[in-house]
């Protein structure tokens, strides 16, 4: 594989860098050697990011923000901001190694139109960082992408301008949810439709009640329906699901058992949740424990 290859060629210990460029997208790949803290990162255009193995420590001035950041999980910076990042693990046996992708607004825009997200007229949407964990459908087109930039095939343009535009989509979605999430949980009495959410996010262990919901947001069923697809791009059987499988990532990691999560997240047996977390993240309930625990050991892109 020819990214191997190029990373092969250590110029330097910290942030060792490789770069593929496409029509208003650049792809790099960061590797670092050596534990050390403060490195700075900004970009004139929106930067999406991608843990591969190790652990970083992201600290946003502007915003109050220090965090980890880890493997299946993606930190999107807006054009102009800037983050510092530490390196706590990183060495030379075991280097942390990241993701970039630089994403012209252009192209946000393009596949941002040709979505057509619907937001509620009153939301005040923020161009800031945003830190989430990915699905493994991410998971699988970031995979892809890093493949397809490597390549000399003559569709190579062709193929990485549909890869981006999915990967496009699904972070314009997740950031769409989050920040609707966000504003639910502040001001849940804003609309209907904000109290029919906030009443999903505190009853995750319920079965859904959709009658309950169209009472809650004072909507007929089909207006429920509609607006909820409109703003969310999904179903609110759906929705609970992803929230609960959520949850139940958070719980692992935190080394709750298996059992007393899917009941406490409502799931009617052991099994159900071990199924449905399989189908979401393409692995079970155990290994992603494992995994968590073990973040460094977990290089899914570059095997």
């Amino acid at each position: 594989m020819q990214i191997s290859k190029h990373r092969s060629r250590v110029e330097r210990l910290v942030e060792n860098k490789i770069s593929f460029a496409a029509n208003h997208v650049e792809l790099s790949v960061y590797d670092t050697y050596e534990s050390t803290n403060r490195v700075k990162l900004a970009s004139n255009e929106v930067l999406f990011c991608a843990m591969i193995t190790g652990k970083k420590v992201m600290h946003v001035d502007s915003c109050d923000y220090h965090q980890p950041f880890l493997p299946h999980q993606s930190f999107v910076l807006a054009p102009e901001q800037t983050v510092f990042i530490d390196f706590p693990d990183a060495s030379l046996s075991a280097p942390t190694t990241c993701l970039a992708i630089e994403i012209s607004r252009e192209k946000i825009n393009t596949v941002s139109e040709k979505l057509a997200l619907s937001l509620p007229s009153d939301f005040n949407y923020q161009k800031q960082l945003v830190h989430t964990e990915h699905n493994w459908q991410t998971q699988h087109c970031l995979g892809r992408l890093l493949h397809l930039f490597s390549e000399n095939e003559a569709e190579r343009g062709y193929f990485i301008d549909l890869a981006m535009d999915e990967l496009i989509a699904r972070l314009l979605q997740q950031q769409s949810r989050d920040l609707l999430l966000g504003a639910v949980k502040q001001t849940p009495d804003q609309n209907g439709l904000y109290q029919a959410m906030h009443y999903l996010e505190t009853h995750l262990d319920e079965p859904l009640d959709v009658e309950k919901l169209c009472k809650i947001s004072c909507m007929s069923r089909s207006r429920f329906f509609n607006q909820f697809k409109k703003s969310f791009a999904t179903t609110p059987q759906q929705w609970l699901q992803a929230r609960r499988l959520a949850e139940a990532k958070a719980k692992l990691k935190a080394g709750n058992q298996i059992t007393a999560i899917s009941f406490a997240l409502g799931f009617k047996h052991p099994s159900q949740f071990s199924r449905a977390f399989k189908q979401a993240f393409n692995v079970t309930p155990k290994d992603y424990q494992l995994q968590a625990l073990k973040a460094d050991k977990n290089d899914w892109l570059l095997r």
